[in-house]
C-alpha cells in the first residue's frame, strides 16, 4: 500500500452487516443506562457505582471501537464475554435469591434493569451471530 492510499483511509468503518447497527444500538442503550444509574448507585454503594460507571463507559468503548478500523472479527467474541460478564454480575451483586428477585427494587419492577439486560443478553446473541457471518 502507497503512502498516499495509506492516508486516504478512513479512521471510521461502518458494519458491513446491518445486524452490526442493531448491536450498536444495544451497547447504546445498556451503556446509557449504567451511565445514568451509576451516580443514583452511587448514594448507597461507591464501588458498585463507580462500577455502573465503568461498564457504561466500557460498552461506550466498544461501540467506538467498532466503528474503527481496528476492529477485528476476534473482537465480537470479546463483546459477547463482556455483555455476558455484565449479565452474570448483575445477580451475583443483586442477590441470588431467584432469577426474578434482582429485577425487583422496593417491590417494583426496576424496568431499567429489565432493559439493560435484555439489551446485554441480546448483544451475547448478536455478537455470536456477527461472529459467524463475518469473513
Amino acid at each position: 500500500m502507497s503512502v498516499s492510499t495509506q492516508s486516504s483511509e478512513s479512521f471510521v468503518s461502518l458494519p458491513e452487516n446491518p445486524v452490526g447497527y442493531l448491536a450498536i444500538l444495544l451497547a447504546i442503550v445498556t451503556g446509557v443506562i449504567h451511565l445514568l444509574l451509576g451516580p443514583r448507585v452511587m448514594g448507597f454503594s461507591q464501588t458498585l457505582g463507580i462500577l455502573f460507571i465503568l461498564n457504561g463507559l466500557g460498552f461506550m468503548g466498544g461501540i467506538i471501537l467498532y466503528l474503527t478500523h481496528y476492529w477485528r472479527r476476534e473482537l465480537f467474541l470479546v463483546a459477547a464475554g463482556y455483555a455476558l460478564v455484565t449479565f452474570l454480575a448483575f445477580f451475583f451483586f443483586g442477590g441470588f435469591e431467584g432469577f426474578v428477585s434482582p429485577f425487583y427494587r422496593g417491590g417494583e419492577l426496576n424496568m431499567m434493569a429489565v432493559v439493560a439486560k435484555a439489551a446485554e443478553v441480546l448483544i451475547v446473541a448478536v455478537s455470536a451471530y456477527l461472529y459467524t457471518a463475518a469473513e
